[in-house]
């Protein structure tokens, strides 16, 4: 019997083994697939061309904190069958999750430099996240598609085969041109997205939204010959004083998207909260202050709004454990806020969340509580707002694969 969702984690992760999925990738390919391996010290990792060993840090979710330690960790919580996933929702009181791979597994897998075997490598994924994984659950397990780094057209292709498949939203790694900053042909994209009703979405990388340290964050016409200004970056000099998770808003706010698309809106999980509303205070006081050198020197186009009100209009955001944030919800939107597990990283306290819950959002009223925790995400992803439990799931379906493999 179907229940109506209480708690959706809007920040979850898949940081599966290789060999979970690497079997879709066709066979010209598999040899360069990643592969698993055990380290010295026992611990689980896996290692791409080009790329040191990628070990499993994060996913030790539940231990003390007392006996955390980066050495030896192996895949287990949160690594298994679908089924196995739902038992640790259930035990965690959450009722479907918004699942991300980490960005640093798509860097590590882009140690394959030639682009038909990294993008055969994607798709692989992808089709092992609708045809294995997703489906045995797909209103709890809410997984985004990764949309590769190759080009416009790629990225337009990948994102209406996951939209096909039965995704229900993709994860931007870098811009849908390939490289860490927006282009004219992006619009492409963003219309796409758009017409095809696709959820945007970024997982935060060490609380930046910045797709990459490589290059420059803006198309400039121009830049200053000498002086102060020489070596500093307009765009983020806005950001002075508050955070880099604004990075992405100021790029796409300067390069005219919101403005060309103004139902464009898109989700960054794991950014916590707390310092939006000092960063929508700050954000326009800098602007002023440095918008007329950064178009006399750089070439920064002036926008037409304050940066402020691009961010409250078209960024949602996912915390964790921000009782600061949440106290002030309303300087930040509270149609903007989705909470977040961080379910199987240590960021999170699973199988604990209820009781984070609880103390994060002491003095939320009613209505406010359900937007965070579960309205928010039901409306920005087009979910369910019930979804059954894992023994009626158990009774109509099954994973072929996912059922066999063990991690």
């Amino acid at each position: 019997m179907a229940r109506k969702i209480q708690v959706i984690s809007g920040d979850s992760h898949l940081d599966m083994p290789p060999d979970r999925w690497v079997h879709h990738v066709p066979a010209r390919w598999q040899e360069r697939a990643p592969r698993r391996i055990k380290l010295a010290k026992g611990g689980d990792a896996f290692i791409v061309e080009n790329r040191r060993p990628f070990t499993v840090v994060l996913q030790i979710t539940g231990v003390p904190y007392e006996q955390l330690g980066l050495a030896g960790s192996r895949y287990g919580v949160g690594t298994g069958s679908p089924e196995q996933r739902l038992r640790e929702q259930d035990q965690d009181g959450v009722d479907a999750e918004i699942l991300f791979t980490h960005p640093l597994y798509i860097n590590t897998w882009r140690g394959i430099t030639d682009n038909e075997p990294y993008k055969a490598m994607i798709h692989a994924y992808n089709e092992w996240l609708a045809e294995e994984y997703c489906s045995f659950a797909p209103d709890r397990l809410i997984a985004m598609g990764i949309i590769p780094d190759t080009g416009v057209d790629d990225a337009i292709a990948e994102m209406e085969y996951c939209t096909r498949m039965g995704l229900k939203g993709v994860c931007l790694y870098k811009f849908p041109n390939g490289k860490g900053y927006p282009l004219p042909e992006d619009d492409r994209f963003w219309q796409a997205s758009l017409d095809h009703n696709v959820p945007i979405t970024v997982h935060s990388a060490g609380a930046t939204t910045r797709f990459s340290r490589e290059g420059p964050v803006f198309p400039y016409t121009r830049g200053p010959e000498r002086g102060a200004t020489q070596g500093r970056d307009p765009v983020t000099l806005m950001c002075r004083f508050t955070s880099e998770s604004a990075l992405l808003p100021l790029q796409l706010a300067f390069a005219g998207v919101f403005d060309r698309f103004p139902n464009l809106r898109i989700y960054c999980a794991e950014t916590q909260i707390g310092w939006l509303p000092h960063c929508l205070v700050q954000i326009d006081d800098n602007y002023e202050r440095n918008r007329h050198w950064g178009y006399r020197e750089w070439g920064l186009p002036p926008i037409k709004r304050k940066p402020s009100e691009y961010i409250r209009d078209h960024f949602l955001w996912g915390f964790m454990k921000d009782p600061v944030g949440v106290r002030q919800r309303h300087e930040s939107g509270v149609r903007n806020l989705m909470w977040g597990s961080d379910f199987a990283h240590i960021s999170g306290d699973w199988p604990h969340s209820r009781k984070v819950i609880e103390e994060t959002f002491v003095g939320v009223p009613e209505d406010e509580h359900y937007a965070m925790l579960a309205g928010n995400a039901i409306e920005f992803f087009q979910a369910k707002d019930t979804v059954p439990d894992v023994e009626d799931i158990k009774a109509v379906t099954t994973s072929p694969h996912e059922s066999e493999r063990s991690v």
